[in-house]
């Protein structure tokens, strides 16, 4: 009978090309995986590699393998989710988050996460969209809240939620409250989220259509640093409501009241679509619940809204 776990190490081999890089994946050695192949091999009488090559292919009967394999892993996933236990699973999950959920209700989703998955490892990484979309697209990431859609065939991305972005300014620097106009905003500079982000850019456009484009735009790759640059007066800020919540509430910051509102920023979650990745999917749909709820307890303030969820039926 054919083991699970060789044909697992099977369809990773194939996929990366590399005996080296499948141990790294599978957290174990490169000899275990080359055990793993040879007893695979032996108990189906037939070479499935070719490693004459300094890069492992398959040959034609493994390429015929590959496709049962993954088939056969897929309905394992399946019947784990259905019927399994999900305290009893183990393993590990990577995922990438940029900052902007971290702000929010990314540990609301942790508590979630260790409550439903207690024998789960989760490793996460905080980043931008683009070193995000890097990490999950090499494989480095088994999860990602992107500020893109990815239209890659080989990956699952669903809307997650979006925020609407606002204009603030902090108690040490003044200016009438009420309606204003640009001009008097532009006399500070304007701190926002990083060059060629879609925030970043957005403002830029705002200010040109404005007659400003001469206007000072300052990019941070940190929400607390923006934040603290703007309460220490160094200028305002065009950051999502929700991250400045608890600075609006205790007066610290206040918006501003601009004659023309700003886009929002709109988040998808991502995974790619392996027979493995029954626990991103899992977790992404955690995700997405984590998100609602979050917008049920912000339905008094505008600064948060979901996008709208496509589901599976």
């Amino acid at each position: 009978m054919l083991d699970l776990r060789n044909l697992e190490t099977f369809v990773w081999v194939a996929r990366l090309g590399s005996f080296r890089a499948s141990a790294e994946k599978l957290n174990t050695t490169q000899p275990a995986i080359s055990a793993r192949i040879a007893m695979l091999e032996r108990d189906l009488g037939t070479r499935v590699f070719d490693r004459r090559s300094r890069r492992v292919l398959l040959t034609v009967k493994g390429a015929e393998l590959l496709g049962y394999a993954e088939r056969m892993l897929t309905l394992r996933s399946e019947m784990l989710r259905a019927v399994g236990d999900p305290a009893s699973l183990r393993g590990g999950l990577r995922l990438g988050v940029p900052e902007t959920i971290v702000h929010t209700w990314l540990a609301e989703l942790v508590d979630r996460i260790s409550v439903i998955y207690p024998s789960i490892s989760l490793d996460v990484d905080v980043d931008s969209t683009p070193n995000l979309r890097r990490g999950l697209l090499a494989g480095k990431l088994d999860l990602a809240f992107l500020g893109e859609h990815l239209h890659d065939a080989a990956l699952k991305t669903t809307p997650l939620c979006r925020y609407p972005l606002g204009w603030f300014i902090g108690d040490k620097l003044e200016l009438p409250k009420g309606r204003i106009g640009v001009a008097a905003v532009t006399r500070w500079p304007i701190i926002t989220f990083r060059r060629e982000s879609a925030p970043h850019l957005a403002v830029r456009k705002f200010l040109a259509a404005a007659g400003f484009a001469d206007a000072r735009v300052f990019g941070s790759s940190s929400i607390a640093g923006t934040v603290r640059m703007t309460l220490d007066g160094i200028g305002t800020c065009v950051l999502p409501g929700s991250v400045v919540a608890r600075e609006l509430a205790s007066g610290q910051l206040r918006s501003l009241p601009l004659p023309h509102e700003l886009p929002s920023i709109e988040f998808f979650v991502s995974y790619p679509t392996k027979p493995d990745s029954f626990l991103a999917a899992a977790v992404a749909e955690l995700a997405i619940g984590t998100a609602i709820a979050h917008l049920a307890r912000s339905t008094k303030s505008s600064s948060f809204s979901i996008g709208r969820i496509q589901r599976k039926n």
